[in-house]
């Protein structure tokens, strides 16, 4: 699978599913494999939020225990997105 970034994915198994709230969205992570690519080799005209900049985010503590314990409750609903150490940020347009 492409993901945004341009990198080729393989989806593994379904982590966490979450809501944001801000902007209603329910927000599903996967565990996945980087098969090949290179992030930024997007196509253009294949997204409707074209990517104009990558920025390297750091893992939460939260978010960095929840890996090294394996995931636990992987596949369930865990509330905010917050709740598994993922931040919120601004979607920039245009």
């Amino acid at each position: 699978m492409r993901e945004e970034t341009g990198l080729q994915v393989r989806v593994g198994r379904l982590l966490y599913i979450c809501d944001h709230l801000p902007v209603n969205v329910v927000h599903l992570t996967f565990k996945v494999t980087r098969v090949c690519g290179v992030v930024g080799d997007v196509t253009a005209g294949a997204d409707t939020r074209p990517i104009d900049e990558v920025e390297f985010v750091r893992f939460s503590e939260r978010f960095t225990h929840l890996a090294q314990a394996g995931f636990p409750e992987a596949g369930s609903y865990m509330g905010p997105k917050t709740t598994i150490g993922l931040l919120i940020h601004a979607v920039r347009t245009g």
